[in-house]
């Protein structure tokens, strides 16, 4: 697939030679190839592990967030009902 496309990639910038035009799309058939290109690799169980260890990724920095966030406020709400607790008496 990659040489398919490497080889449409050439003769688009061949024909640019002849029309700028052909450059221009030789750059979008590149761009897409870059921008769309990463993700689903065409295999099938290589696909489903990149999936995976993505979601895996996200879930543990999501947990790492939330431990840190939930310290934090923990801290915050301490303080808040000490200072509740100063000013009832």
């Amino acid at each position: 697939m990659i040489i398919l496309l490497l080889v449409l990639v050439l003769v688009l910038f061949g024909f640019g030679f002849v029309n700028p035009i052909w450059w221009m799309a030789a750059a979008v058939v590149v761009y897409g190839a870059f921008h769309y290109g990463r993700g689903d690799g065409g295999a099938g169980g290589r696909g489903g592990y990149s999936d995976y260890r993505e979601y895996r990724d996200r879930r543990d920095r999501q947990d790492r967030w939330d431990r840190r966030y939930s310290r934090q406020r923990r801290g915050r709400w301490g303080r808040q009902d000490r200072r509740d607790d100063e000013h009832q008496v």
